[in-house]
């Protein structure tokens, strides 16, 4: 395997991508922007950035945007007397970069119309995005892992970034399976330079068996997750003592509670793929208290809580940071198993192929959505998840690998059917959001039905 990063992809367009960023960004020294996704991947990806400008000795300013607003982009670059880089949004703009007076760097993985064409860009604007290599953006590399890339080729010593490369994928559920394509390169590249360990071990965490059982959401167990009597209950016939420590638990009865945990996932309507999920890979950095999920979850938890530049202040070491996202974690946790509780007892409404839900928790929807359909769902309809903002609605929809597989594309879907009332959308195949009128959501609702419809068979087929 090369040791450095030139050599990773044979496509002709990742070396000149890359190459015309570094050269603007070398070029351009003093302070720079960074506009990101407040989620846990943009988190990510500003992160890994502004560690390599202050390298650099570049001074940096960090802007957080909360979904698909150009509008809000254009107002920062209007802003800006200065460089500015986009990670993880804004990909389908280019013309709005190319007014701007001072360099431009996008470096996005959402698919944008044309990909995967790269658009036609001035002298000073650098456009990255994997899909333009032949890398899948859903897939094999986030924004925060092709924001770690970048900043190793304008320094080798940013290999060290690699907790925040991870800490965006896990959020971006790049690593399900195992982390593949580029991505796997990637980390076993980190791997070899002795950056990165990995162990396998039980998915939940907490104080004793019961208490990780209680507080667990990724897998979500029904009548079990936010129920500590439950919880309890059911450790307790499988013969486990429910304050019994995780890792005290002897290999019978870990064996005997992950069986029963994938039963349980099994019952509740769980693909395969995620009953497996009570098992899963850690990822630990050496010299870090924290292992790479950890660090996803504080991370994003910050961005939910409306504080993304606290998770990206974790980047450097802030232990009152640290202190604050513990916080926050414990917060958006709460506010995720009580969203997944109400969609136990009140379900999603339907149409002929999608369903949806309203949401009051802006900053949790999207979570909330993609857990439910991960765990209890109904599998074969993709779901969309709609919550009232600022005068608009923001709409975040969430679908499965097994449903990509079949035909869908919600990327085409959020795009298309925002469109048609006046909004914006975009984002990935498997998970994608927009910006629309309030007062139309029901047509927007119908248009995505009318368009899933056309991607993938009808729900009821898949019971014959």
């Amino acid at each position: 395997m090369p040791s450095g990063p030139e050599g990773f992809v044979a496509h002709p367009l990742y070396a000149q991508e890359f190459t015309r960023a570094r050269e603007l960004l070398l070029a351009t020294p003093g302070r720079w922007r960074v506009i990101y996704h407040y989620d846990g991947d943009g988190i990510g990806a500003a992160s890994a950035l502004v560690r390599g400008l202050r390298r650099l000795g570049y001074g940096f300013q960090t802007t957080a945007l909360k979904g698909v607003e150009r509008a809000r982009i254009e107002e920062l670059l209007h802003a800006t007397p200065g460089p500015v880089i986009v990670t993880d949004t804004g990909a389908s703009w280019p013309e709005s970069y190319a007014a701007h007076r001072f360099p431009v760097i996008v470096l996005d993985h959402h698919t944008y119309p044309g990909s995967p064409t790269p658009p036609s860009c001035p002298p000073h604007v650098a456009f990255v995005n994997p899909l333009d290599w032949g890398v899948d953006g859903m897939t094999e590399m986030c924004a925060s892992t092709l924001s770690w890339l970048f900043t190793i080729f304008l320094d080798p010593k940013n290999w060290d970034n690699v907790p925040w490369a991870l800490s965006g994928a896990i959020h971006d559920r790049q690593h399900v399976g195992g982390f593949r394509g580029l991505n796997g390169t990637l980390v076993r590249e980190a791997l070899h330079r002795q950056l990165l360990t990995e162990r396998t071990e039980l998915v939940l965490r907490g104080a004793t068996v019961a208490a990780g059982l209680e507080a667990s959401i990724d897998p979500y167990f029904v009548g079990l997750s936010g129920r500590p009597e439950a919880a309890s209950e059911f450790v307790g016939r499988l013969g486990i003592s429910a304050d019994r420590t995780l890792d005290a638990l002897e290999t019978g009865d870990r064996d005997r509670l992950t069986a029963a945990l994938a039963g349980q996932l099994a019952q509740q309507g769980a693909r395969p793929e995620f009953c497996e999920r009570v098992m899963t890979e850690r990822w630990n950095f050496p010299g870090e208290t924290v292992d790479a999920e950890e660090l996803s979850q504080l991370q994003n938890a910050a961005g939910r809580a409306g504080q993304p530049g606290v998770g990206v202040a974790l980047a450097f070491g802030d232990p009152d940071a640290g202190h604050k996202c513990r916080d926050f974690w414990e917060s958006w946790q709460s506010g995720v198993l009580r969203g997944l509780r109400r969609l136990e007892d009140e379900r999603p409404c339907q149409l002929a192929s999608i369903q949806w839900f309203q949401s009051p928790e802006l900053t949790l929807a999207g979570t909330q959505a993609g857990l439910a359909i991960t765990y209890f769902l109904d599998p074969y309809r993709p779901v969309f998840v709609l919550s009232r903002s600022d005068g608009s609605t923001k709409v975040s929809s969430r679908g499965t690998t097994w449903l990509v597989g079949r035909g869908l594309d919600l990327a085409t879907a959020c795009r298309e059917a925002a469109a048609k009332v006046g909004g914006e959308g975009g984002g990935h195949r498997v998970a994608s959001g927009a910006t629309i009128p309030v007062d139309r959501e029901e047509e927007f609702l119908q248009e995505a039905d009318r368009i899933i419809a056309t991607q993938l068979p009808a729900p009821e087929e898949n019971h014959r």
